[in-house]
């Protein structure tokens, strides 16, 4: 997960899936988030497709449990435009 100020209110992003919520503090941003990641899984296997969306987002499966994508790095970069 990763957490970001955006104005007023902080975003969080579980980033293997895509799903982002926010909050009015860090603690709402994940609490929201949580949530959100709950309903879209479930969703997902109501629809039938769980383990194409995990395997889409980097997930193994591994005797019955799904092994997340391991991160190697984390950088922040910036860009410079214009001359």
């Amino acid at each position: 997960m990763q957490i970001w100020k955006e104005g007023e209110q902080f975003i969080a992003h579980a980033m293997p899936l895509d799903v982002m919520s926010a909050g009015q503090t860090p603690d709402e941003a994940i609490k929201a988030l949580d949530e959100a990641v709950h309903l879209f899984l479930l969703t997902a296997e109501e629809m039938g497709t769980i383990s194409e969306v995990l395997e889409d987002a980097g997930y193994k499966a591994d005797q019955g449990n799904w092994i997340g994508p391991s991160r190697v790095a984390w950088e922040k970069r910036a860009a410079v435009l214009g001359a």
